[in-house]
Order: structure tokens, then C-alpha cells, then sequence
């Protein structure tokens, strides 16, 4: 049996109300994590409403905030950051509709955040993740019109510039729907046919250097809105289960690296479609140094159990285990 001494909720109880407050007050004075964490637990004890504004007058402060975050001060931004989140999700149980106008706030922090932020630990973009996959369901909850969410996700795909929306599409396909997820695919379709943006040489803005000279901000501005198209145009196709589609966002060159081939492999498999599989796992040059991954070799197993060569399946395997030891071929 704990002693009444020991730190635990029931203990903490039996000292009272009055007594737990005075402590409270005690504890929290000069630490303004700890009264912002009061103070929206006293917001959210008054109604949705009041805890809404709080998360929202803590969100428009932290944007505000211009102060580099180094390591020993990331600790405090990455729990005030969590603070927010789980207050969303409280938000999310009464008021789905506002809670996602919150999170869409608070994702819109990561790109400001990471520009003043020393997050070699991960730490931070974790929180951001998290919140991105919070988006599927509160979307669902808030019941939002496709359209428009198709709209916001165009948005923040163009802003996805520290990976905090990685997985984005995917997570709000149930919420998109056919709909949503033909005009995310239309807004992407239009961003690729937009004309480049071709500054006088002397107007060109130098951002870096790389091996092999100046890097312009035009360039780097090109590359990212070709990467914004083929892998939005990717996931769309992955939503709508289009694997031509998700195969036409792949460079000849692409299709020849071993886990772009186990990709396009997995979905043609998947799709009843094992003699292309066969075709795109060998697409990789056998003979380029480099190492071959686990998950081509294992990949190229699975397909050839599927087009019914169960022998030269074991054969392949067992060369694959000779050579490596990975007891992961012998599990395939």
C-alpha cells in the first residue's frame, strides 16, 4: 500500500481544494509555462469558447516571437507547443469546426518556428507531425466542405518546406473524399502548368553556394515547386488507388533506384498486376555499386511467388541469405 507521503493523484486529493489551489499559485508564480497551463485549463473549465481564445491568443504570440531557440531552450518551445496541441484536441470534442481552424493556425507556426529553431533532436517537428495526422480526423469531425479542404491542403502542400506536412494527403483522403482529392489534383495541375518565373540576370538572387557555383533563389524556387507537384501528384494517385498515376510521377531515371522499384512493385503487386511488377523490380541496374536494400530483395521475392516460381523464389532467397545473414529472408 503507497504511503500517504507518496506523490499520486489520490494523495494529492485528500489535501483539499482550498490547499491544492494555494499550492498551485505557489508553484506556478515566475514559471509562465505553468500559468499559461492554468490559465487555459480555468479557460477551458468556463467553456470551449474562452479555452479557443486562449490557444488562439498563445498561437498569435508565438508567431510573434522572433528570438532564436537553441538547444537548451527547445525543451520549453516543444512543451508549450504539445500544450496547444492536446488543448486543440479538447477543443476538437465540442467544436470540431473550430478546432480545425486552430490546428491550421498552429501549423502554419512550423515554417517561422523552424527558421529560429535549432531542432536537431527532431523534437519539434515531431509536435508538427503529430498535429499534421490530427488533421484526418478532426476533419472528419468538423465535417469540413471538400472543396474548401482541398483548398487548405494545396496551401500547406506549397508550404511543406521542413516535412511538417509529409503524409498530408493521405491523412485527409477520408475527409477529401472523391471530391476533395479531383480538386487538390486540379489546383496541383495548375501549379505545374504555371509558367516559370525567368528574372533579368542582374535581378537573380543569390541564396548560397553549392559545388558548382551560386545557387539563385529562382532555381531553388523551380525545383520546389517541381517537387510539390510530383509528390502531391504521387499521393493523390495513392489516394485515388491510381497506381498508373503514381508510376507516371517516377523519372525513367527514378524507377531505376531499388526503393523507388520496390515502390511501384508493392502497388502493381498489390493491384493484381505481377507480371509489371516483375518488370519494374528489375528495373534497377544490378550492376551499379551501391547497395542493394533488404526490402528490394524481399520485394522481388514476393513477386515471384506471385507469377507462381516458387522455386526460383527460394533459390533467390537463400543466395540473398548467404550473403547477407539477415534472418528477414528466411521469415519471407
Amino acid at each position: 500500500m503507497a504511503s500517504r507521503k507518496t506523490l499520486n493523484a489520490k494523495n494529492l486529493e485528500a489535501l483539499g481544494s482550498d490547499r491544492l489551489a494555494e499550492l498551485l499559485i505557489e508553484i506556478s508564480r515566475g514559471n509562465a509555462a505553468a500559468q499559461r497551463r492554468l490559465r487555459l485549463e480555468l479557460a477551458g473549465a468556463a467553456s470551449p469558447a474562452d479555452m479557443a481564445q486562449e490557444i488562439r491568443k498563445r498561437l498569435t504570440a508565438i508567431a510573434r516571437s522572433r528570438s532564436f531557440v537553441d538547444w537548451h531552450k527547445r525543451k520549453a518551445l516543444v512543451a508549450d507547443l504539445e500544450t496547444q496541441r492536446q488543448a486543440i484536441s479538447q477543443v476538437a470534442k465540442v467544436d470540431a469546426g473550430e478546432a480545425l481552424d486552430l490546428l491550421w493556425r498552429f501549423m502554419a507556426l512550423a515554417n517561422p518556428i523552424f527558421n529560429r529553431c535549432d531542432d536537431s533532436s527532431g523534437s519539434v517537428i515531431a509536435v508538427f507531425q503529430a498535429a499534421c495526422r490530427d488533421l484526418g480526423d478532426i476533419a472528419i469531425a468538423a465535417n469540413a466542405a471538400p472543396t474548401v479542404l482541398a483548398e487548405h491542403a494545396y496551401r500547406a502542400l506549397i508550404e511543406n518546406e521542413y516535412g511538417q506536412y509529409d503524409g498530408l494527403v493521405a491523412v485527409l483522403a477520408p475527409a477529401l473524399g472523391p471530391t476533395g482529392l479531383d480538386h487538390l489534383k486540379h489546383l496541383i495541375l495548375k501549379l505545374s502548368q504555371e509558367p516559370r518565373q525567368e528574372p533579368r540576370a542582374e535581378d537573380r538572387k543569390v541564396v548560397g553556394w553549392g559545388m558548382s557555383g551560386p545557387l539563385y533563389a529562382d532555381d531553388l524556387a523551380e525545383r520546389h515547386r517541381s517537387s510539390v507537384v510530383r509528390l502531391a501528384l504521387a499521393a493523390i494517385a495513392d489516394a485515388q488507388g491510381d497506381v498508373d498515376a503514381f508510376i507516371a510521377q517516377q523519372s525513367e531515371k527514378a524507377r531505376g533506384v531499388p526503393s523507388v522499384a520496390v515502390e511501384i512493385a508493392q502497388r502493381l503487386l498489390a493491384a493484381g498486376r505481377a507480371e509489371e511488377a516483375w518488370a519494374a523490380i528489375n528495373a534497377v541496374d544490378l550492376d551499379r555499386p551501391g547497395w542493394i536494400p533488404v526490402e528490394w530483395e524481399l520485394t522481388r521475392i514476393a513477386v515471384l511467388e506471385a507469377l507462381g516460381r516458387a522455386d526460383e523464389a527460394q533459390a533467390f532467397r537463400w543466395v540473398c541469405f548467404e550473403r547477407s545473414l539477415s534472418p528477414e529472408h528466411l521469415r519471407s
